[in-house]
């Protein structure tokens, strides 16, 4: 069995207790991929996070694979359709990071209107003297702010602008969800909050021309996955001045399985005064990381007991047992 990065002494101890986990200490943090697939040569299980890809090529040195638990909402980085024709169960955690989520979502959204993160920079640069009339921004009381997306996260960002007087739009491709348009969303919010899987439809969803329809001073807050939104048209945005800020938590060069992703934040992006970004903190809270951690090692001990996972998000064919459990 084979945790690819640190998880809490909690979560080692029970995964020892019906296996034999291979897991990095703290300071190694996340093993690189040619690490991985040495020790998972011979494993039964893989415990993965957002840093991992999970292709056919890695599948291919693991004969043995029955499962790969995803410390994770979605499951962009790994190739369901590969593991499910090898026989690979999937499993993913849909609800442990809504709430930390929200919060952060709102946090950036504060964050970027009130340009927080210039005037962390503005004081530390020692050339502050006191009050003056400047980095003037947003405030959310009264603001429209347009979610793309009403699943858990929406909902729960949605209950928390409510506290600060926001008037919440959404769009949803359920028609049960209700809501509006894309097209009226966008010209009627001053923030807009894209809230979705990346699938191949919703790549590149906010785009050159979606940033034309918006409100000229509008916000984008993005922490779904760094390609829903397209860089570069955000920065050309942000450089003509249409575009007041853009937030963000992921990035396109984190989305591993796609083709021609960005190796880096775009330049233009990471210079801009106007951006505010945190490094994929979504669910960087210690308790919830360490009941992620056990939930996802439960989906691993329902398989290895022969059962099928409580958050399966594929099914694969049965086939034979592998024989003992590493």
């Amino acid at each position: 069995m084979v945790v690819t990065h640190w998880v809490h002494d909690e979560v080692a101890r029970r995964l020892a207790g019906f296996c034999d986990p291979r897991i990095p200490t703290r300071a190694e943090g996340v093993w690189p991929r040619d690490r991985i697939a040495e020790l998972a040569a011979d494993a039964d299980g893989l415990i993965v996070c957002m840093a991992d890809r999970v292709d056919a090529e890695l599948l291919d040195g693991c004969p043995r694979l029955r499962i790969v638990s995803g410390t994770l909402k979605g499951h962009d980085n790994l190739d369901v359709a590969a593991c499910t024709r090898r026989g690979v169960w999937v499993t993913v955690l849909p609800d442990l990071l809504t709430v930390p989520t929200a919060e952060l979502t709102v946090g950036l959204t504060i964050g970027v209107m009130r340009r927080i993160g210039e005037g962390d920079r503005f004081v530390r640069s020692g050339t502050f003297a006191g009050w003056r009339p400047r980095l003037y921004g947003s405030g959310l009381a009264g603001a429209t702010v347009g979610i793309v997306g009403m699943g858990r996260v929406g909902r729960a960002v949605a209950r928390r602008l409510a506290a600060f007087d926001a008037h919440v739009v959404h769009n949803d491709v359920r028609p049960e969800a209700g809501g509006v348009g894309l097209p009226d969303l966008l010209a009627t919010s001053d923030v807009v909050i894209p809230l979705l899987p990346l699938t191949p439809a919703t790549r590149g969803l906010i785009g050159a021309g979606e940033l034309r329809r918006m409100r000229p001073g509008g916000y984008v807050v993005n922490v779904s996955r760094g390609s829903v939104v397209d860089e570069e048209a955000i920065a050309d945005a942000l450089d003509a001045g249409t575009l007041a800020g853009y937030a963000a938590d992921v990035f396109a060069m984190e989305d591993l399985l796609q083709a021609g992703r960005p190796r880096t934040v775009p330049p233009r992006l990471s210079a801009h005064p106007r951006t505010l970004f945190t490094p994929h903190l979504g669910s960087a809270v210690d308790d919830v990381r360490r009941r992620m951690s056990l939930a996802a090692a439960e989906q691993v001990r329902q398989v290895l007991d022969g059962r099928r996972p409580e958050q399966a998000v594929n099914d694969p064919a049965c086939r034979p047992e592998a024989g003992g459990i590493t």
